[in-house]
């Protein structure tokens, strides 16, 4: 599936260039260079490397609220001044070519002033103008940030999830201690969050990217497409991607010496794999995909929908794993609506399972969320009910 990235805030920028340079390092072509990435703050882009100067749009620099910092983490000023450049906004939009995709994703850091405040603006501005999709990735923020974050993620998740087709989440804090930190974020602050970047995008490349690698020279038994991902997301709401891999053993063919990441080409690759895996480790393979970490943890019998995607050489995956991991999901998740495909990649020395829950229903993390954010408003009435005694 095409998808337009429009990443608004830091949060969406950072997440934006990191999705621009996962399509170099996979062949997967999402977006066909239709990119935009809206922050409010002065040094917003400093470390963004992939997308284009052009594509890097800086809004509400005159509004008088708002300083270097952009709009200070107050998402009711980003909707202001979102709302008072919306001419602005829309000309930035010149810049896509809504009939080169088949969607669009708007990717935003639900607890940040300009991702939370301004990108539900966005978010309303792109459906008034596009007849494609429109989905979000939301960012939602660590347990232990402030409670005005949570107030603020809460009141944003509402608006995506009632403008967007369907809101897929990324917890920061239910993937902050699994991941292992490097030294390739450009900026201090950013370090921490760069493999967590990393992470969300691998699992959204790998569901909404399948079949659209330009090195993909043999066709799929079951190719997803636009259309299948499109139903899966149509009945809206909060959903959540999981993935797992299993490495596939190399063939004795003199070419064992090679490192395990290094693809080999189609012509030397030969039988890369030592044959089919069997239908129980096929099933473990998308088992462990939702059991070990989805980006938004939830009940996976809540969901509405649900679409796999098998990723790896078309020798290492039997019709009968195929069959028996979907039986599987049907029973696990308690629904029919089961779409199944795969995703050649011939030279690939793993096989990959990315399984899509679609509009989930049992999310405690939001459940949480929602209500600290209902005490925090609650604590922020009281004290400006406490200031107005004091208004002469």
């Amino acid at each position: 599936m095409k998808l337009a990235l429009i990443g608004v805030g830091h949060a969406g920028s950072r997440i934006v260039d990191r999705a621009l340079e996962r399509e170099l390092e996979t062949g997967r072509d999402l977006c066909n260079g239709n990119v935009l990435v809206f922050d409010t703050a002065a040094d917003a882009f400093d470390d963004i490397t992939h997308v284009p100067s052009e594509c890097q749009v800086r809004f509400g620099d005159i509004h008088p609220d708002v300083d270097a910092d952009g709009v200070g983490g107050d998402p009711d000023l980003g909707v202001t001044v979102a709302r008072e450049d919306v001419q602005e906004l829309r000309r930035a939009f010149d810049a896509v070519d809504f009939n080169d995709v088949d969607g669009l994703l708007l990717v935003a850091g639900l607890a940040g002033g300009t991702g939370g405040g301004a990108g539900a603006v966005l978010l309303e501005e792109l459906q008034a103008i596009c007849d494609k999709p429109i989905y979000a990735l939301g960012v939602l923020p660590e347990a232990d940030e402030p409670d005005h974050c949570a107030l603020t993620a809460s009141r944003a998740l509402q608006s995506f999830v009632e403008i967007a087709d369907n809101v897929i989440c990324f917890d920061n804090d239910a993937w902050r201690s699994t991941v292992s930190y490097t030294d390739t974020a450009e900026s201090e602050a950013d370090r921490p969050y760069d493999e967590l970047d990393r992470t969300a995008v691998s699992h959204v490349m790998t569901a909404f990217g399948a079949s659209e690698s330009a090195a993909m020279t043999t066709a799929a038994e079951n190719r997803i497409d636009a259309s299948d991902i499109t139903r899966t997301l149509e009945t809206g709401g909060v959903s959540s991607i999981g993935r797992a891999t299993l490495e596939l053993d190399r063939s004795d063919d003199g070419l064992s010496w090679l490192p395990s990441w290094l693809p080999l080409p189609s012509w030397l690759a030969g039988d890369a794999v030592d044959g089919p895996a069997d239908a129980a480790e096929v099933k473990r393979l998308v088992r462990r995909a939702i059991d070990s970490q989805l980006t938004l943890p939830c009940a996976v019998d809540s969901t509405y929908r649900v679409l796999v995607v098998l990723s790896g050489p078309p020798t290492a995956v039997s019709r009968k794993g195929f069959e028996s991991a979907r039986y599987w999901l049907e029973q696990e998740t308690g629904t029919v609506e089961v779409l199944a495909g795969d995703e050649p990649r011939p030279d690939s020395a793993t096989l990959t399972a990315t399984v899509l829950l679609s509009t989930v229903t049992d999310v405690p993390r939001i459940d949480a969320l929602q209500e600290r954010g209902r005490t925090a408003k609650e604590a922020v009435d009281e004290s400006e009910a406490g200031e107005a005694e004091f208004v002469w």
